[in-house]
């Protein structure tokens, strides 16, 4: 059945007054949910990519984090200045941005020949590798990463305004002094709502359509036409790119970049934010980062007031582990009882809402043998007459 004209109006006006919103949020909120903000839009991005390469090529990856960590190195190292311990090309942010997308990109499409010739737990194992591969280098190449201890990351600056408390040193809008967290909220929330455009259209077009063909069988894909190998190599590389935006974007958030913040963890993280949003879904990638990424921060925050957590190092359950565990039991609940995430349960409950308003009312049709009377009792049911018993 094809769609209503006006069938995707109810989504568009949600959509549309969520960024209402989010433009508003910067306006009353902390510097504590700036910042959680901030690490939210840009895992969204990063698990966006990732719902494209699992969930609508099929793909495993269990090395999502060592693109992230790519990018954000790369951010880090273009946009810096050559130091008496760490080099830097000191190219302008833009440029960094653009290159952390890119070298990311080139490094997946490096991989891409190894994708294409494993599947499955395989493939997961293959990428797994390369979180070790990367940190190793994270750790020995101290000269342009710093070695453990990171290195620090420039302020984003476009066209003479900077993203710091600086040029302007001050800028107020309502009253309300906009700093370095304010104004990168802004350029995350375009970052992040042309990823979600971009990767929406993806989904839905020639192009994803290929990749779901690849997904449900290769000798069917192949039969139509498709190009196997290639299809899973460019999902590869527009998930890489993904991740690389995604970590220039946590660098820039966290003003600083390490090796432990790429770890496996992080990895099995953006996994754990697709399969609770719903795998494939774009906005399903978002609010699965929305939990994930913000669920243990909030618990550090409110620690001291949440009688059950204790404070980390302390050997009691910690806002970490408690956060661990929560997502353990949301797996195993989506597993269960939400097949499809999230975002398939909201599905099923607006197609069965839809059914619900547009069946006709409800009653007894006068020839129906199990209508009751008003007191509950059958109703009396007149047989049919023939006109050879009709006088």
């Amino acid at each position: 059945m094809s769609e209503l004209p006006g069938s995707r109006w109810p989504s568009r006006a949600a959509g549309l007054l969520l960024v209402l919103i989010a433009l508003a949020l910067p306006l009353v909120l902390s510097d504590f949910w700036l910042q959680t903000g901030l690490f939210v839009m840009a895992t969204a991005i990063g698990a966006v990519g990732l719902t494209l390469l699992v969930g609508v090529a099929g793909q495993l990856s269990l090395g999502h984090a060592a693109f992230a960590a790519i990018g954000a190195y790369v951010y880090a190292w273009s946009t810096g200045e050559s130091t008496a311990t760490v080099g830097g090309a000191g190219l302008p942010p833009v440029a960094g941005l653009v290159l952390a997308a890119v070298v990311s990109a080139l490094v997946g499409a490096a991989f891409s020949p190894v994708a294409g010739r494993l599947r499955g737990i395989y493939l997961g194992l293959a990428t797994l590798g390369l979180v070790f591969v990367v940190r190793h280098l994270l750790v020995n190449l101290d000269q342009w990463t710093g070695g453990f201890t990171g290195r620090s990351v420039e302020a984003f600056a476009l066209g003479g305004f900077s993203f710091s408390n600086s040029d302007p040193d001050y800028l107020a809008v309502g009253g309300v002094e906009f700093e370095g967290l304010h104004r990168l909220w802004y350029l995350f929330l375009v970052l992040a709502l042309v990823a979600c455009w971009l990767a929406g259209n993806l989904r839905s077009g020639r192009t994803g359509r290929a990749w779901a063909n690849v997904r449900d069988s290769e000798t069917a894909a192949a039969a139509m036409g498709i190009g196997v190998a290639r299809a899973k190599a460019s999902v590869f590389v527009v998930s890489s790119a993904y991740a690389g935006v995604a970590g220039a974007m946590l660098a820039l958030a966290y003003g600083r970049v390490a090796p432990d913040v790429f770890s496996l963890t992080a990895s099995v993280d953006f996994l754990v934010m697709i399969v609770l949003g719903g795998l494939g879904s774009v906005g399903g990638a978002v609010v699965g980062a929305l939990f994930v990424t913000a669920l243990p921060l909030v618990l550090a925050e409110y620690s001291s007031s949440l009688p059950f957590l204790a404070a980390p190092g302390s050997g009691g359950l910690d806002p970490s582990t408690a956060s661990r565990l929560v997502y353990g039991l949301a797996i195993i609940a989506v597993l269960l009882f939400l097949r499809g995430g999230l975002t398939g349960a909201a599905r099923r409950l607006r197609q069965r809402t839809s059914r619900t308003s547009a069946a006709p009312p409800a009653g007894p049709s006068p020839r129906d043998p199990l209508s009751t009377d008003d007191g509950g009792h059958p109703a009396a049911v007149s047989p049919a007459r023939s006109k050879e018993t009709t006088r």
